[in-house]
């Protein structure tokens, strides 16, 4: 995790210190060459953050709500009629049957 860090943190210090170098070579001039990405970065930001919100039915437009079917209302009824108290234990559908060997104190290994 610290290696990324690192090295995140090294290429920026190298992207900024190219970024002065540029501009102290050719002037603002060289900031010409940032307007075309920051502008898409800004349509990209406005497409995902701010847009969904308008469509969606943001503030002012109610959302549409869909009404569950009777089947799914009996399948949410019965899941939470089934988590009742916590104290209780589960009846599970499984049981433990014996084997028909004889059991050997002997044989049984000290730690398992």
């Amino acid at each position: 995790m610290i290696r990324h860090a690192l090295i995140f943190w090294i290429s920026t210090a190298l992207a900024v210190w190219g970024l002065v170098l540029d501009i102290m070579a050719r002037g603002l001039a060289a900031l010409s060459f940032f307007i075309f990405p920051l502008i898409l970065l800004g349509l990209l930001y406005y497409a995902y953050k701010i847009a969904p919100g308008r469509m969606g039915g943001g503030p002012g437009r109610p959302r549409t709500k869909v009404k569950p079917s009777a089947k799914t209302m009996s399948k949410v009824a019965g899941i939470r009629k089934t988590t009742g108290s916590p104290g209780k234990r589960k009846s599970y559908p499984f049981q433990v049957i014996e084997g028909s060997k004889g059991k050997n104190d002997d044989q049984l290994p000290k730690y398992h």
